[in-house]
């Protein structure tokens, strides 16, 4: 096997008994370990974990308080020996021969890219000729309004190939990467570049995984899967929309696509792009602390480019209209999206669910319905029936509200389809489509017609909306999350970004009050004002990013015994429990950023210990959870 047993192929071990899958990492002339065990066999000759991966691997293990085994699952997909077999007998390649291949460095693309692209945002030009020198820049970019933005990182990952390196970019999903996929081909040409997706399939998705390991492409763009995509040369990551919760892996240990790429831009000295509509908090920290600069167009094109904005819960709109404050779609908005059905134009209107009737509240002011035994939501089996709790499940025959008084109860997110069934009354003729989990549209006509969407699956219009309705909106603004109202607005500045300028007739409806913090930043498409604000709040109230924690849930005996054994730091602090899902508890640990890796030796070292006793409860372990509430 000496030919064959090369760092990065697979292996099988005989461990305690048992024949293992391994990988082979390096070949030394001597070792540590008092015994070793004999290989039974080389699995592939061919080196499909390349160093550099190995090496993010560990260091993202350590991150997240898991093993290196966990994360070498999640970045190098299953084998399919008859893509291998195709592939490698296609030129029968030699291991020592893939692995000079696979060092080849990108051909460049032949001259500079046109930076007239990124001419609206002053610092845009500067990152692509920065991207072509073969530097790394490290960049957060706030799209403007009506922006395609999958161009964009197109011309960014060309300049970045023009220089002689490679680059590897995640979208949240499939409607995204096939957007990016027609960009890239359309700057790089085909054959340049490979899509990495587990939507893909095994055969398709392993054979874009040994292109890009064997050099035969300088770019790999996809979802998640492709965050640890092995690219010779990196030197570029980007990630868009970073703030979509389909960037969060999971799977053990649950590490996040941001989180890795900017790991992997630190470990190789690459450049990153951080790009959306919206900004997180954990974007703002990496502008606040200087690891990247913020590339934002001036406050004059932002309002040149941007629909015209209204709220209807301000005082201007409660005047003309007092039901605008409890009417699910207020006189603003019917007017709106008449006006524009008028002009020949498409209508979006976002809704935050699907579904008929998912919960309730009071009619009168609006507050939550919950249990008055568990305090849980309640629901209604149908559109008639009684109240009862979707946790407990007790009837609440005679509920009263606690805020007003009130006994009349009515759909607090009355979701897609029913919303589709009363605009179709409400404007007889006009053509009716709904996009959401039964079917995603990916482009309308450009004339006259609703549309009804949720969040994540309004398609583009041709020319842009008239108009775009945001209904629902307290529903996503009052959630029990620690990210709701970033979360609301990331998901209105996407909806009202398909909108047409103000000048060209769009306009965008917000059925909130425009004294929120969340719709203030709408309203002046300023995501960044809301992401500093958001992140000074965090610090003020200890929560990530200005912190890190850690959650452990389980039963409460295995949460109380893997705490109890781990060895946490002086300044750690322990909040909780909290009540979560089946009969089980949550507890938090949080540090401060600079103890974030202390934090993780401990807890890893604490659920090894458990491992090693065989303890008969598991606990999910989970550094940086993505929600906290």
């Amino acid at each position: 096997m000496d030919a064959d047993a090369r760092p990065g192929v697979r292996v099988k071990v005989r461990f305690a008994g048992q024949l293992v899958d391994g990988w082979l990492l390096a070949r030394v002339a001597e070792s540590d370990h008092p015994r070793l065990s004999y290989l039974d066999r080389v699995v592939s000759p061919v080196p499909v974990l390349s160093p550099e991966v190995a090496r993010l691997a560990r260091v993202v293990a350590d991150r997240y308080a898991g093993s290196l085994a966990d994360v070498l699952r999640l970045a190098v997909p299953p084998r399919h020996a008859r893509v291998e077999k195709s592939v490698t007998a296609a030129d029968a390649p030699t291991a020592e021969a893939a692995v000079s291949t696979a060092h080849a460095a990108p051909a460049g693309s032949g001259g500079p890219v046109d930076p007239r692209g990124w001419r609206d945002y002053p610092a845009g030009p500067a990152l692509l000729r920065a991207l072509t020198d073969g530097r790394a820049p490290r960049a957060v970019w706030s799209a403007l309004p009506g922006e395609d933005w999958a161009d964009r990182y197109a011309d960014a990952v060309a300049a970045t190939v023009a220089g002689g390196r490679g680059a590897v970019v995640v979208v949240a999903d499939a409607r995204d990467l096939d957007r990016l996929d027609a960009a890239v081909t359309a700057v790089l040409g085909p054959d340049r570049h490979a899509c990495l997706t587990a939507a893909a399939g095994p055969a398709r998705r392993y054979r874009a995984f040994l292109a890009a390991r064997r050099g035969e492409v300088p770019v790999v763009i996809g979802t998640r899967a492709a965050m640890f995509a092995p690219v010779e040369r990196l030197g570029l990551v980007a990630v868009w929309d970073d703030g979509d919760d389909l960037h969060a892996e999971p799977r053990a240990p649950y590490p996040h696509a941001r989180e890795v790429l900017l790991t992997r831009a630190q470990l190789t000295k690459a450049a990153a792009l951080v790009g959306g509509y919206a900004r997180t908090a954990e974007a703002q920290l990496l502008v606040e602390t200087g690891w990247a600069r913020e590339v934002i167009a001036d406050r004059a094109t932002v309002r040149a480019r941007m629909p015209a904005m209204a709220p209807t819960g301000d005082d201007p709109q409660l005047a003309r209209d007092p039901g605008a404050a409890t009417a699910r779609l207020p006189s603003l908005a019917w007017t709106t999206a008449r006006d524009a059905l008028r002009a020949d134009l498409p209508v979006l209107v976002q809704v935050p669910r699907r579904g008929y009737l998912p919960s309730v509240a009071c009619a009168d002011c609006r507050a939550p319905a919950r249990c008055p035994h568990c305090a849980g939501p309640l629901g209604l089996p149908s559109a008639q029936g009684t109240p009862a709790c979707r946790w407990c499940g007790r009837v609440a025959a005679a509920y009263a509200c606690p805020e007003c008084g009130g006994r009349r109860l009515r759909a607090s997110v009355t979701g897609a389809r029913r919303t589709a069934e009363e605009l179709g009354r409400a404007f007889p003729g006009v053509p009716v489509r709904t996009s959401g989990r039964e079917e995603v549209l990916t482009a309308v006509p450009g004339g006259a017609g609703l549309v009804i969407a949720t969040p994540g699956a309004e398609p583009l219009a041709e020319g842009g909306y008239g108009a775009v309705l945001l209904l629902d909106s307290w529903a996503l603004l009052t959630r029990a999350d620690l990210r709701a109202g970033e979360e609301a607005l990331r998901r209105w500045l996407a909806a009202a970004a398909l909108a047409r300028p103000g000048a060209a007739g769009g306009r965008v409806v917000v059925v909130a009050d425009g004294a929120l913090a969340a719709v203030q930043a709408l309203l002046r498409w300023d995501a960044g004002w809301f992401a500093a604000r958001e992140l000074a709040e965090r610090r003020e109230l200890g929560f990530p990013p200005a912190v890190r924690m850690a959650s452990v849930t389980g039963v409460a005996e295995a949460v109380a015994d893997l705490l109890a054994g781990a060895r946490l730091p002086e300044d750690a602090e322990i909040l909780g429990p909290v009540p979560a899902d089946e009969g089980r508890e949550r507890m938090l640990v949080r540090v401060p950023r600079a103890r974030a890796g202390a934090l993780a030796d401990a807890l890893h070292v604490a659920a090894g210990q458990r491992s090693a006793r065989k303890a008969a409860e598991p606990v999910r372990l989970q550094v940086d959870p993505l929600s906290l509430f």
